[in-house]
């Protein structure tokens, strides 16, 4: 085998006592393992062992619930009712929105040249009101946007203030045609 590792998709085995196999290393893993695995952007790919059926999602969402369940979690009882409520006709939207922002955060993080999370957790403490406002404003913009592409799409039956296509600002009284 190569040292290439950190280029091939690892391929962790899911057997039926819920044990999981990494075949590269030939060892059981841990949740700890598999959460290891991903911050240090190794690939890998968690298969059922029977059935060869890919359950990479739900290990990973198994790796944030027990995540989630120590120390201080990201996920409020609000957050996670929001987005539960937007399976549905909105999941792509929100879907998309949550991976956009959080590629964004990784950016930044890659950006300040933060070399652990320990210190970019000590990096967002210290700048937690100015953060705070930037993601506030963030969000603020991003709702407006939603919300005039919906209305331009009259998707929640109203229309912005004059005809689509017809110059880039609303309408001033007595400007129709």
């Amino acid at each position: 085998m190569t040292d290439n590792s950190r280029n091939t998709t690892r391929l962790i085995k899911k057997y039926p006592n819920r044990r999981l196999y990494d075949t590269h290393t030939s060892s059981h893993l841990t949740l700890a393992d598999i959460r290891q695995l991903v911050v240090d952007k190794i690939p890998f790919e968690v298969v059922d062992a029977k059935t060869g059926e890919d359950l990479t999602r739900s290990i990973l969402l198994q790796v944030i619930l027990e995540a989630e369940s120590g120390g201080e979690p990201i996920f409020s009882s609000e957050m996670l009712m929001g987005i539960i409520q937007f399976y549905g006709p909105y999941q792509s939207v929100l879907g998309s929105y949550l991976d956009k922002s959080i590629q964004t955060v990784i950016d930044i993080q890659s950006q300040t040249g933060a070399q652990s999370s320990e210190a970019w957790s000590k990096f967002m403490h210290q700048q937690a009101p100015v953060m705070q406002d930037l993601m506030r404003q963030y969000v603020d913009q991003s709702k407006d946007l939603y919300l005039n592409t919906q209305n331009l799409f009259g998707l929640f039956g109203g229309m912005p203030p004059g005809k689509p296509g017809a110059g880039s600002g609303p309408k001033k009284n007595g400007d129709g045609e």
